[in-house]
């Protein structure tokens, strides 16, 4: 027994040593040290979102014009894309799976069950699993996206799928969707934002 919490005790070292130092690269900015541009781009936020920069927007605000396009973008692709909000909170967990990005995670699982995700997909995503049943649907997101984030490429087959299904313009959205949430696991993750003390790291996987 003793053995075995030490064991544990280890494993969970590196978490402890990541959360102790998360905040020393990009802390948040506290809103009255923020530069005029800050300032700009912070008001442009809330009036947007309603609220003030959160999330990976606090670390992009230390370049406030970066932080303005990200958003701009993802106020279209998080909550206007063309394959629907459902279908593109799959697209959001593979991609913070893809890059481990645990604040990601945190966030759009709660939010792609809502939307219709079965628990049992987002489980299978989590642990690195392909999901054993997925609607046609979810099938035609999943193989597309995997693709991409895999290979670099889409097979002619499965770009024909996913044309016949959606049409080019969200083909386009579901690319994006990709891209733009890695880029905010990649900020994230530079970063190292760290997720609210309620929330579960992702499993580590082999590289």
């Amino acid at each position: 027994m003793r053995f075995r919490r030490t064991i544990l005790a280890l494993a969970a070292l590196p978490y402890a040593l990541a959360a102790a130092h998360a905040q020393d690269r990009l802390p948040t900015i506290p809103p009255q040290d923020y530069t005029p541009e800050q300032k700009q781009a912070a008001e442009a936020f809330a009036q947007v979102r309603g609220k003030p920069p959160f999330g990976p927007f606090e670390p992009l605000m230390y370049s406030p014009d970066v932080m303005t396009l990200a958003r701009s973008m993802g106020d279209y692709l998080r909550f206007k894309p063309k394959i629907g909000t459902t279908l593109s909170e799959l697209v959001i967990l593979m991609t913070a799976r893809r890059w481990t990005q645990d604040y990601e995670w945190y966030v759009h699982a709660p939010i792609a069950e809502k939307a219709g995700i079965s628990a049992d997909i987002i489980a299978a995503i989590r642990d690195g699993r392909r999901p054993a049943r997925m609607s046609d649907d979810e099938t035609i997101v999943y193989d597309f996206t995997s693709e991409l984030q895999d290979t670099k490429r889409v097979s002619d087959a499965t770009f024909a799928r996913a044309e016949a299904r959606f049409g080019k313009p969200a083909i386009v959205d579901l690319a994006a969707i990709s891209g733009y949430y890695t880029l905010l696991a990649m900020e994230l993750n530079a970063a190292r934002y760290p997720i609210p003390k309620d929330g579960q790291p992702l499993p580590r996987l082999p590289e």
